[in-house]
């Protein structure tokens, strides 16, 4: 989505839909509250021999911890993690101390494996859990309180106030070239009067994660939020940290709508020439997206159209070329000589399935009519262009979209079977809504559900998932002076769609937020006047989103080689493997009953790890 209140419409249609459960879609802050995930405290592991004044305690990544948990009383010898090659995993160690705590610093050591066999440290990354004050809770799963999200790096002395959780996020990435096996190091902790030395215990699956994902990603991003934030005004200073953004979001297997935002295609129309016609440059839009492509391993790109109109359900733009509207001789020679040269170049590139035309946002019924005829003028010149639309199927759009993305309450399995045997596929998306009971996408929610809306992903046959924005920082009506410091207020606040200015209006905590401005740049000019060449900050969020990801990458590879092994198995092996492939019901029983408790999660990929190294063994 692009920017989206799409409330007037959704919130009445999901409220006939599922108003006999009593749930309201867009449930107000004052509901009252029930966050009993958030305050559970039936997991952890003590670290034996911390100090007696700074508790350690150690848990997975797929938890939010309250600043006020108490300690656990379980306790183990060591923070735990497995993962495959090429495959990202976390754990949190979680200082609680019972005096101040200053200057804390941490560092890991190398992790040492089978028959000499090294992960360097320099693939052990340490981040803080930064707590952000949620004022209005988003729906009834969340409440006003202190909730963690933004992970910016600890790369400076940190005090932690006496009797308050501090998790530290300990990110490890397994190179390609890592030996299966145990691997062991730690994690060393010092501060003032106290030092303490975490043991931490990889295990190292027998495969690797390909490069690029099995599922397609589509993640709004704004340059100009970023150039904005950091205070960029030349070029070179603008790519640098564009480059620093797109490797976090590869590193996250998240492709941007446009990871070419200074390169753009550039289409000169000549109404004069005879027939009109268009020039298409391709040469500085090629030569960046091939780069971007080969070294980020994308897997789409949002391709704009010019002339070709748009909008969404509150307002649209008619088709026009310069003064030329759609009706017109001299547009429909420019707008087929423009759209024929797209698709032959991209086919020619090879980049045909990487290309996607979303041109018009969540059509409401009074659309129809218009989205449909634009989309069959650019299937008439150039029919294989994929075109994709927000929205779940309907016999008035039927045809010329390949490729439906419905908001996820919305999607139904048996209608997309049906289109599915037309060879049409399907994305979902999730953004201000759903709220509670869906998975959803807010900071006031379990940290399970982006990771379970992965699984509900797999077990749907869904290729692709979508979100509107992951750099919404600020609204320009919430905040029509001063830009929005996302780190002191989570809120996502509606902007456009006639939002007046200085109005605040809920979208959700979160809502378009997955990566942060880095902390020196979390206002524009905080700084002074130098820019911020800097990374962005991940959050907890954007991480579940990998991990879930990297879920369904199992999956995948699971499913491939039991096609490929076929022959070679007994019909009870295939029985076993294939039923690893079904998404139990101890993660996700349907669209609104799934497990808020990781370990299901975890235990499965551990199952799904290892039949696939079974299926690798000779």
């Amino acid at each position: 989505m692009k920017q989206h209140n799409r409330a007037a419409r959704l919130a009445a249609g999901l409220m006939v839909a599922l108003g006999a459960a009593g749930w309201a879609p867009w449930a107000s802050a004052s509901e009252p509250a029930r966050a009993p995930d958030f305050y559970r405290t039936d997991y952890g592991e003590c670290i034996q021999g911390a100090s007696a004044d700074v508790a350690v305690w150690w848990c997975d990544a797929v938890h939010k911890i309250p600043r006020g948990r108490d300690v656990p009383d379980k306790a183990g010898p060591a923070a735990r993690l497995a993962a495959a090659r090429n495959d990202h995993e976390a754990v949190q160690v979680v200082l609680r101390p019972s005096r101040p705590l200053k200057q804390l610093t941490a560092s890991a050591t190398d992790l040492k494996g089978p028959e000499e066999a090294v992960i360097e440290s320099d693939h052990v990354r340490v981040l803080r859990v930064y707590y952000h004050f949620v004022e209005n809770p988003t729906d009834k799963t969340g409440v006003r309180d202190w909730w963690p999200d933004a992970l910016p790096p600890l790369d400076q002395p940190l005090d932690v106030p006496a009797g308050q959780n501090q998790p530290l996020w300990v990110l490890v990435y397994v190179p390609r070239d890592a030996p299966a096996g145990d691997y062991r190091g730690q994690l060393k902790l010092q501060a003032e009067g106290f030092s303490a030395a975490v043991p931490l215990e990889l295990h190292v699956w027998d495969f690797a994660l390909p490069e690029r994902n099995h599922i397609e990603t589509a993640f709004g991003f704004s340059a100009s939020n970023v150039f904005r934030y950091h205070g960029l005004k030349t070029e070179a200073d603008k790519r640098k940290v564009l480059d620093m953004y797109f490797q976090c979001f590869s590193e996250h297997r998240i492709s941007p709508y446009n990871p070419v935002p200074l390169d753009p295609i550039h289409v000169r129309f000549l109404p004069e020439a005879d027939p009109p016609r268009a020039e298409v440059d391709f040469s500085a839009f090629d030569a960046e997206f091939s780069r971007v492509v080969e070294e980020f391993h994308f897997t789409g790109y949002r391709l704009p159209i010019q002339g070709m109109g748009g909008g969404t359900f509150h307002a649209r733009r008619e088709p026009r070329i310069g003064q030329f509207t759609a009706e017109t001789p001299e547009y429909q020679a420019m707008f087929s000589s423009y759209v024929k040269q797209l698709e032959e170049h991209f086919r020619q590139k090879g980049w045909l399935d990487l290309i996607y035309v979303y041109w018009f946002d969540e059509p409401a019924p009074k659309d129809y009519e218009f989205v449909r005829k634009g989309f069959e003028r650019l299937k008439k010149y150039a029919p294989g262009l994929r075109t994709m639309l927000t929205e779940e199927p309907v016999d008035a759009l039927a045809g010329p979209v390949d490729i439906w993305c419905p908001i996820t309450p919305r999607y139904d399995h048996r209608a997309a079977e049906k289109r599915r045997a037309e060879g049409e596929r399907f994305w979902w998306y999730v953004c201000t809504a759903p709220k509670a009971p869906y998975c959803t996408l807010f900071i006031d929610h379990p940290a399970t559900e982006l990771r379970v809306w992965l699984w509900q992903t797999w077990q749907r046959k869904i290729d692709g998932i979508l979100v509107w924005q992951a750099t919404y920082w600020t609204s320009s009506a919430a905040y029509p002076d001063e830009p929005q410091n996302p780190y002191e207020d989570p809120m996502g606040y509606r902007s456009g769609y006639s939002t007046p200015r200085g109005v605040k209006r809920f979208w959700g905590n979160g809502d378009g937020r997955f990566i942060y401005p880095p902390l020196a740049a979390a206002v524009p000019g905080a700084s002074g006047p130098e820019p911020v060449l800097k990374p962005p900050v991940s959050s907890i969020r954007w991480e579940m989103l990998r991990e879930g990801i990297e879920d369904f990458e199992y999956l995948w590879l699971l499913r491939e080689l039991i096609h490929e092994k076929r022959s070679r198995l007994s019909a009870g092996q295939l029985n076993r493997y294939q039923r690893l492939l079904e998404v139990p019901e101890s993660i996700t029983k349907d669209m609104t009953t799934f497990t808020t408790d990781p370990e299901p999660i975890l235990a499965r990929r551990a199952a799904v790890a290892r039949a696939i190294e079974e299926l690798l063994s000779p």
